[in-house]
């Protein structure tokens, strides 16, 4: 058996994850009965990072492959919020997933929204969308779509980035990504 984690934030971005433990490379997935927000996870965030419930929609992201030990690196990383499983049957990917590999998605049951407090970071949405950039323009596209909350505030700190896992993310991505959080702020 094979545990796998759905990454649909930061942990898209191959050089941000890195930072935690080691994955097998990204496979491309789309996870339905999820949906995915701009929200406040506890109050020891200063920024408010994606987050991921149960309800009606579909959520896109990467299946990475763990081991016992990153699983354990990757809890830590997102404290705050807590693992469940996602059946197979929820999955859509090119990849064939084993009849008993174990999917796991960190989620938040009743996400706060951002605020002035704790905004939407724009260095954490550079490495997101920098991570969705390594697949395809139309997955960051998807991304940008299939994400609530791009009204909140949202604090440009490129100068003097918050983000601690800020990774992956060159200046000649701002301008791709500048045009991405537009459209999805229009």
């Amino acid at each position: 058996m094979a545990h796998y984690i759905f990454g649909y934030g930061s942990l898209m971005n191959s050089a941000s994850r890195q930072l935690t433990g080691q994955t097998s490379h990204a496979i491309t997935a789309t996870a339905h009965g999820f949906k995915r927000y701009w929200g406040k996870v506890d109050d020891s965030y200063i920024l408010s990072p994606l987050v991921v419930n149960r309800g009606d929609g579909q959520v896109n992201g990467v299946l990475l492959q763990v081991d016992d030990q990153g699983l354990i690196e990757f809890d830590r990383r997102e404290r705050g919020y807590h693992r469940v499983t996602i059946g197979a049957e929820q999955i859509d990917s090119d990849y064939e997933l084993a009849k008993h590999d174990q999917v796991w998605v960190y989620i938040k049951d009743q996400p706060e929204p951002p605020c002035d407090l704790s905004p939407i970071m724009q260095t954490y949405v550079d490495t997101v969308l920098a991570g969705c950039l390594e697949i395809s323009e139309q997955f960051a596209k998807q991304f940008v779509e299939h994400t609530i909350g791009w009204h909140f505030p949202l604090e440009n700190d490129r100068h003097q980035p918050k983000y601690g896992n800020l990774a992956g993310v060159t200046p000649e991505h701002h301008s791709q990504i500048d045009a991405l959080v537009a459209l999805a702020r229009a």
